[in-house]
């Protein structure tokens, strides 16, 4: 797969991506790259479930998040494997062989057009989940329009002087504002099936960082205002500093319990309908081993430990 003239996220880099390389903001090609495709327990109850939500975490981003969990393969992009769009279908089909909830793609923006045709090669007998940053150009999600079932976005910002500085996205608010109004439209309303599972519509997710409880309820209000109704908003008290946090002193720690309930209060008061995140989520030990993990068939893995 190749990519003329990529603008599938806000950068609008313009440049040629080749399958394996490319030279824009993210720094891959068009070819999906992924870093581990596995069962994944930590996601919104309806989404993780009993079994798991099938989770591809891909490589690269188009955000720069200088606090991210994922920083390994979000920016330092140290692990990764290309794959072509009927070997991105095949990982797809094994984690559903594995009992998976859905399938759960992790950072799916600068991969979006490979991701469109895989998910065109079949249909899915369970739901795709759209796992993002919030950074979006419409055109992008439109053309995921009918291939989605689930969009869960971040709404990190309600400030541009913040996200320039955390992400390096100067219009992210405009951005992420538009697409989760986008989301909410292709999928409607929530809808779940008798065990409580998630099988269309959107969640909003929203992440306390550190010093910055007045962003956070300004997010809510906004969410408040604007989300159809429907729509979830899921509140995450997850922070814990990675990445490059520790370039930044006021970002350098955990969210105190003081500016959680705050935030938590006011959601409350707004009676946003979603999910409350527990304090102790706060852990590395929640973030996953990226070590390419269900990328390949297991006997293709064998091999190639084998040959090490």
């Amino acid at each position: 797969m190749k990519i003329e003239h990529c603008t599938l996220c806000p950068r609008n880099c313009g440049v040629a991506r080749a399958e394996t390389s490319g030279s824009g903001y993210c720094g891959m090609g068009a070819n999906p790259v992924v870093a581990r495709a596995a069962l994944h327990f930590w996601e919104e109850p309806c989404i993780s479930g009993k079994c798991g939500s099938g989770t591809v975490f891909f490589t690269g981003c188009s955000l720069k998040c200088v606090f991210c969990q994922n920083y390994q393969i979000s920016t330092e992009r140290e692990v990764g494997q290309s794959v072509r769009v009927e070997e991105l279908a095949g990982i797809f089909d094994r984690l559903v062989s594995q009992g998976a909830h859905n399938i759960n793609l992790v950072n799916p923006t600068h991969f979006a057009s490979a991701i469109a045709e895989a998910l065109k090669l079949g249909k899915l007998p369970v739901p795709v989940v759209y796992n993002s940053g919030g950074y979006e150009n419409l055109e992008t999600l439109q053309i995921l329009d009918g291939l989605i079932d689930i969009y869960l976005p971040d709404l990190k910002y309600a400030d541009n002087a913040l996200a320039k500085k955390y992400s390096g996205a100067p219009n992210y608010v405009e951005k992420a504002k538009a697409s989760v109004l986008e989301m909410a439209r292709q999928t409607g309303p929530a809808q779940f099936d008798a065990d409580g599972m998630m099988t269309r519509g959107t969640i909003v997710r929203h992440l306390i960082l550190p010093g910055n409880t007045r962003n956070s309820i300004a997010v809510l209000d906004w969410l408040g205002e604007n989300l159809p109704k429907g729509v979830l908003v899921s509140l995450m008290a997850q922070y814990v500093p990675c990445g490059r946090a520790a370039d930044f002193s006021e970002i350098n720690r955990r969210i105190t319990e003081r500016e959680y309930r705050k935030v938590q209060e006011h959601l409350f008061e707004l009676d946003l309908d979603g999910f409350v995140q527990d304090r102790k989520s706060a852990s590395q030990s929640f973030i996953p081993l990226f070590n390419l993990e269900g990328v390949f068939p297991q006997n293709l893995l064998d091999k190639q430990s084998a040959s090490r």
